[in-house]
């Protein structure tokens, strides 16, 4: 496990075999990039700055598709990415709902997402609408 405060994660190269890696209250956005951590299965990015603007979050989801394939376990309470009442009290169930099919939709292996297991129903809803689930405001 490796608790990291930082604003680069340049040195987590070096970990390869990593499994855990919890990078909470820190001030990372969409542009966050991980090296290819093919042992990550645990990954928790509570309370950073990733938010749904334009088209980033996806990028972010498919940039972890690509560098964390084990991954099982992802939290992004506390980001705006994240639509729930921790963030915003505009948001409820509903936008929760959309982005879990949303993430879901991107990351095919994940067991459990924020504090929620993934149930077989999610991942089906996920298969069938979660590219279209992508949580916008209207201007």
């Amino acid at each position: 496990v490796a608790f990291v405060v930082c604003r680069s994660l340049e040195g987590l190269k070096t970990f390869s075999y990593l499994e855990e890696l919890i990078l909470d209250n820190n001030l990372l956005g969409n542009d966050l990039l991980l090296p290819r951590l093919p042992h990550l299965h645990t990954l928790t990015l509570n309370k950073n700055q990733i938010s749904f603007q334009r088209n980033t979050c996806k990028i972010l989801l498919d940039h972890l598709a690509e560098v964390v394939p084990s991954l099982q376990y992802l939290s992004l309470l506390g980001n705006m990415a994240c639509p729930n009442e921790l963030v915003c009290k505009e948001k409820d169930e509903d936008d929760y709902q959309r982005y879990r099919y949303f993430v879901l939709h991107k990351l095919t292996n994940l067991k459990f997402l924020d504090t929620r297991k993934v149930t077989r129903r999610e991942r089906e809803e996920a298969v069938v609408r979660g590219a279209f689930m992508k949580v916008v405001k209207p201007k």
